[in-house]
């Protein structure tokens, strides 16, 4: 059987993982495998709706008065570097 190992777990998610592991009686590696499942055949699988909403322009832009104010800021900022 295919085996997984995790390195560098951050000590509060080990912490975390270790607790709910014993509130539900199991091995962490049970409870790890337990929860990767139920991420990987619910609703979880679309991960969509963890994204922030897009922003939304206060003000349309022009296609190029967008391309401009790129620019201009781009090139302003590498002038400003090289003084």
């Amino acid at each position: 059987m295919p085996s997984l190992l995790i390195k560098d777990l951050p000590p509060g998610l080990h912490r975390k993982l270790k607790e709910e592991a014993a509130r539900h009686h199991r091995t962490m590696s049970l409870h790890a495998l337990t929860l990767l499942e139920q991420a990987l055949t619910s609703h979880a699988r679309n991960a969509a709706y963890l994204l922030p909403k897009p922003l939304k322009m206060a003000k349309q832009i022009a296609h190029g008065k967008a391309v401009s104010i790129i620019r201009n800021s781009r090139d302003g900022d590498n002038a400003r570097m090289l003084k």
